[in-house]
């Protein structure tokens, strides 16, 4: 829990009987390789805090294809959270890569958070706004990259991301096939 009460100091004043009494109401939960942490169907009413590992959020197509939308790895949040927020259905999985650790922060601590924490509100705020420029970036580089620019862009955004994730996910991510992938690591200069 150090690492979400160092993440959570970076964003605001909070003092520590503020901290202790957030993190009590939150709890570590370890994930196996490929197991969902979360899918469609029910209200998210969890966000993560990844501590070690990577996960994928991963929607299914009207043909039941794996769409790999965002990676997620050590120090940042994670949800469904338009669903949280809206405590609407998720629509998305939520799957480890590899073993991953996470702090589970229920909906009950994030609520009590806003009502009680003296910069709660703007800790959820800033949250939400990276989430809103992660999202923002997400939809501009896949619009007005090539395949090739985002190849090359991916490692800034999912550090060490080649050697964590298999390649056909990386493709799913890029918008290619794992063939095209292929030919764009080929051309790339050796790392």
């Amino acid at each position: 829990m150090h690492q979400l009460a160092t993440a959570i100091r970076h964003m605001i004043a909070i003092s520590e009987e503020e901290m202790q009494a957030f993190l009590e109401m939150c709890h570590l939960k370890t994930f196996k390789k490929q197991e969902a942490l979360s899918r469609p169907g029910p209200v998210p009413n969890e966000i993560f805090f990844i501590v070690r590992g990577i996960l994928r959020v991963i929607i299914l197509d009207n043909n039941g294809t794996e769409h790999t939308i965002h990676f997620a790895m050590e120090n940042q949040f994670i949800a469904d959270y338009s669903s949280f927020m809206l405590k609407t259905p998720s629509m998305y999985t939520l799957q480890a890569i590899e073993e991953t650790e996470v702090v589970v922060m229920p909906r009950s601590a994030i609520e009590w958070g806003y009502a009680n924490l003296s910069q709660g509100d703007r800790l959820g705020r800033l949250i939400a706004e990276y989430y809103f420029i992660y999202q923002d970036n997400r939809l501009r580089n896949q619009y007005a990259r090539t395949p090739k620019e985002r190849y090359d862009a991916i490692d800034e955004v999912f550090p060490n991301i080649h050697n964590r994730a298999p390649q056909h996910m990386i493709a799913s991510y890029l918008g290619i096939t794992p063939v095209h992938l292929s030919r764009l690591k080929r051309g790339a200069p050796k790392q």
